[in-house]
């Protein structure tokens, strides 16, 4: 028999003080995998894409949903791409003659619980200077937000000669 000293506990057998531990060990894993990625569920990307420009070298833009399911507004403060050059953020700003006009903004906020829909008509990323875009291939978007940093997105290049560019198609 060992003694209350052997087991680490005064009065628990070796074998429940070796199920506690593995128990407690496992709680800890549990919780601290529960936070070692706070993005991956408050900020979600769905039906990302960039219409290829229609002349190489020219700006493009980026068109993604963005859901925020945090329990307090985000904001996107920056984004990049796998294929460089710069991008900007930007919103709404009117019409003109039937023409949505954008401005160049800091940030974009997405209120905690609802979705972001880039599209022609609201919001988007500007890219300008991007190496040579091909329809049919996968850009990554480096998405950068106030609360909860980096998420990356896959946009596909689509090609709006062959009708691949259609917002509602994607």
């Amino acid at each position: 028999m060992g003694s209350a000293f052997t087991s680490g506990l005064t009065g628990v057998p070796r074998r429940a003080a070796a199920a506690l531990a593995i128990c407690l060990a496992l709680a800890a894993t549990l919780v601290l995998s529960g936070c070692s990625s706070p993005n991956s569920r408050t900020i979600l990307t769905n039906s990302a894409y960039i219409p290829q420009p229609t002349t190489q070298g020219s700006a493009t833009v980026a068109y993604m949903d963005i859901r925020n399911t945090a329990k307090t507004t985000d904001r996107l403060v920056s984004a990049s791409t796998s294929v460089g050059g710069q991008v900007s953020l930007l919103a709404p700003d009117g019409m003109r003659d039937g023409t949505m006009l954008m401005k160049q903004v800091q940030d974009i906020a997405i209120p905690s619980g609802s979705e972001l829909r880039m599209n022609p008509n609201s919001f988007r990323l500007r890219i300008t200077g991007a190496s040579p875009l091909e329809g049919g291939k996968d850009v990554f978007i480096t998405l950068r937000f106030a609360h909860a940093g980096k998420v990356s997105v896959v946009a596909l290049v689509t090609n709006p000669a062959s009708g691949g560019g259609s917002y509602f198609l994607n």
